[in-house]
C-alpha cells in the first residue's frame, strides 16, 4: 500500500471516504491519483467490514 495512506483500517476508511467526499469522483479516481492499487485497499477494509458502495461513492 502506498506508504502515504493511512495502515490504520479505521483511520484508512475516514481518510478515504473524506478523500471520496472532497476530490474524487470515484475510488477508481482515487486509486489512480495516490498510485495504489485497489485491491491492496479493498481487503484491508474488508478486514473491518466496510466495502466500496458505488452509488454512495463511498465505503460502507
Amino acid at each position: 500500500m502506498n506508504n502515504q495512506l493511512p495502515k490504520d483500517p479505521v483511520i484508512l476508511l475516514s481518510y478515504l471516504n473524506t478523500n471520496l467526499r472532497d476530490y474524487d469522483g470515484s475510488f477508481q479516481e482515487f486509486c489512480k491519483r495516490n498510485q495504489v492499487e485497489p485491491e491492496k485497499i479493498t481487503k484491508k477494509l474488508e478486514q473491518i467490514d466496510y466495502s466500496y458502495d458505488e452509488r454512495l461513492n463511498q465505503f460502507v
